[in-house]
């Protein structure tokens, strides 16, 4: 059988290991541990998804191998009494589906989080960092120590069924503070020129090596590039690699640091695909080993380029992994066009932050693996009508479908998609609209009947007489009660595509938040003059913590912001705002798009409250909100359905 994707899933040796494909699932932290710092069923549930889908390798991140090196609150300790078995399970968990279990190994350094236990922070210098906090410079006997944990932690993930290593020397860690000149300020033999600081490096190597043996294969994750003042540059970065090759068995290589510019470590939107691809191309030139690329790949087609090409060895992925575990096995069987492309909000990354959890914004089921696996297929299929083919309708029909419902969608427009149809165009949001026929299409293979241009009525849900009715009709939007907003030069945001030939070259988008920011991006990428006007004092604060500062970069560069400012009235040759004293000044504008939030259908719910037995309702219906909880709350609507 000819594969779509040979070179992506042709062998690929790696020490005494052969990897089934070039895939390798990225380490990620998931952050429910025990409060001493093992695995729970929930951690290993979350790692094994991604062997069931198909990936050559799932790393488990991360080790920390002394209790004083750990950076996150929650983390992988060495030393915690049952850290080997908890490790133990997850091995074979992953083993289990064919995959290579692979252990990440790391150390924070001067990064590492303080308490009562560990009030003083150690690194490769003595140095205030920029929070004014403290850290010490690492003593020979220090140093030793955590190379020996190092050996210690190597042994222990081995003994557990562990058959490969990664030993992370990238993102201002420990290893790379001592490797960059920017935080290594020694004057031992452990700083100065580029062998004295990969020392620590060498010898953390040296020690995993003599406990795992040659052919064990160890991966080393470094940086292509600091991104910092001071810090090393490619350049060096290709001499350390060529320094340390003779240790290891494959170099992934990433880019940036923990202080450096977050964007250059987990690419955004705003940048191209497979932004550090260069980076490995350029790395293989110089260096005999394989040769791993990481940063914002999602593409199947771009992924078997970058191996048949010779670009990469292999590719690593983290955040298309969480979007689609199953991303590897879809394009092993050639059915890329049913993976679910991530389209790089940060949701993954903020909501760990706010929360404390792993979580997917395409994905409702990250975070909830463990919960997930006790869903069984009914015996007793249902007839389920769903009212509304948006996110949260589309996933509630799927899950049920997937479950053996008979299922019926309808959708009152002639299109499905909800409000998602509002991101056609934006460039920086190509995956999320693409989600809508990804959906579709799974829709249609697990047998949902969907029907466009279809109002689901009391009269159209007596004449189906469903045992379950969820109903997800979506908002609408909030439209400000002022002179004008009826008129001809005004565009709703949700409408925008279907209007697209109406906006003028002058743009005023009403409304600040989320949305009214990234449509008034999206005009400006197409070089119309865009303004946005906000009555309160901030842009999107709607936006994660993660995507936001990007968002408003983009902004600065593209768009005139005004806040404090709100519309009174609109005009054929602009709009008239007025400030919070009362102050009007006239903008001028061709169109006026209006941004300024939505509202739930409540009405339209409430009239289908008695419409079958059962009646959910999901979504923006119930509250108006994003994709994330109109997905999750429609895959456990499906999922509950007795």
């Amino acid at each position: 059988m000819t594969r779509k994707f040979p070179n992506l899933f042709s062998p690929l040796k790696v020490g005494r290991l052969t990897l089934k494909n070039r895939i390798i699932s990225a380490p990620m932290t998931f952050p429910i541990l025990t409060s001493d710092g093992c695995l729970t069923p929930e951690a290993i549930a979350f790692y094994e998804l991604r062997a069931k889908g198909g990936a050559a390798v799932v790393t488990v991140s991360e080790l920390i191998v002394k209790p004083e090196g750990r950076y996150y609150p929650v983390q992988v300790i060495i030393n915690a009494p049952n850290a080997k078995d908890s490790l133990a399970m997850a091995a074979r968990a992953i083993k289990r589906h064919g995959a290579i279990p692979s252990m990440e190994l790391s150390h924070g350094g001067k990064y590492a989080l303080k308490d009562e236990k560990h009030p003083v922070s150690y690194g490769p210098s003595d140095e205030f960092t920029d929070d004014l906090q403290t850290v010490h410079s690492l003593t020979h006997d220090m140093i030793e120590d955590i190379i020996e944990a190092y050996g210690k932690a190597a042994e222990m993930c081995m003994a557990a069924g562990f058959e490969m290593l990664l030993i992370h020397t990238g993102h201002g860690w420990l290893l790379q503070q001592f490797l960059s000149p920017a935080t290594n300020k020694r004057t031992d033999k452990y700083g100065g020129n580029l062998t004295n600081r990969a020392r620590l490096a060498v010898e953390v190597l040296d020690r995993v090596r003599s406990v795992v043996g040659n052919g064990f294969p160890i991966e080393l994750r470094m940086s292509a590039e600091e991104y910092m003042a001071g810090g090393y540059n490619f350049t060096e970065a290709i001499e350390f690699a060529k320094l340390i090759q003779e240790r290891v068995d494959l170099i992934q290589v990433s880019t940036g640091a923990h202080t450096g510019n977050f964007e250059k470590t987990h690419p955004s939107s705003f940048m191209e695909r497979g932004v550090n691809v260069h980076y490995a191309e350029e790395m293989k030139r110089h260096i005999n080993i394989p040769v791993s690329t990481i940063g914002a790949l999602n593409e199947p087609d771009m992924l078997e380029d970058i191996i048949s090409t010779g670009k990469a060895d292999a590719v690593v992925m983290a955040r298309a992994l969480l979007a689609d575990p199953y991303l590897p096995k879809k394009a092993y069987l050639g059915k890329d066009d049913e993976i679910v492309r991530c389209y790089r909000c940060y949701a993954c990354m903020a909501e760990r932050m706010t929360t404390g959890l792993r979580i997917c914004s395409l994905n409702p089921v990250i975070g909830s693996e463990y919960e997930s696996s006790f869903i069984k297929n009914t015996t007793r299929p249902k007839t389920v009508l769903v009212a509304g083919g948006g996110p949260g309708g589309m996933q509630a029909a799927l899950t049920a479908a997937e479950r053996g419902h008979n299922v019926i969608l309808c959708e009152k427009s002639n299109k499905l998609g909800g409000a998602l149809n509002g991101v056609k165009g934006a460039p920086f949001k190509d995956d999320l609209y693409r989600f809508i026929s990804i959906k579709a299409l799974l829709m249609r293979n697990a047998g949902v009947d969907i029907r466009l241009s279809t109002e689901v009525t009391p009269a159209l849900a007596a004449q189906i007489r469903p045992d379950v009715l969820i109903v997800a009709v979506g908002a609408e939007p909030i439209i400000p009660p002022i002179p004008g907003i009826d008129g001809e030069n005004v565009i709703m945001a949700n409408d925008l595509p279907d209007d697209l030939e109406k906006v003028g070259q002058m743009v005023i988008v009403m409304g600040g938040g989320l949305v009214g920011c990234e449509t008034a991006l999206h005009m400006a990428m197409e070089e119309r003059d865009v303004t946005v006007i906000e009555m309160m004092e901030s842009l999107c604060p709607d936006a994660n913590q993660r995507y936001r500062p990007l968002l408003m970069a983009q902004l600065e560069k593209h768009v005139k912001c005004i806040t404090g400012m709100r519309g009174v009235q609109v005009t054929a040759k602009g709009i008239l705002c007025a400030d919070r004293d009362s102050h009007e000044t006239f903008l001028e504008a061709d169109s006026v798009i209006c941004a300024t939030g939505q509202r739930p259908r409540r009405d339209i719910a409430d009239v289908l409250k008695d419409c079958a037995p059962e009646v959910i309702k999901i979504g923006d219906c119930v509250k108006a909100s994003n994709v994330t909880q109109a997905l999750f709350q429609g895959y456990w609507a499906g999922a509950d359905i007795e």
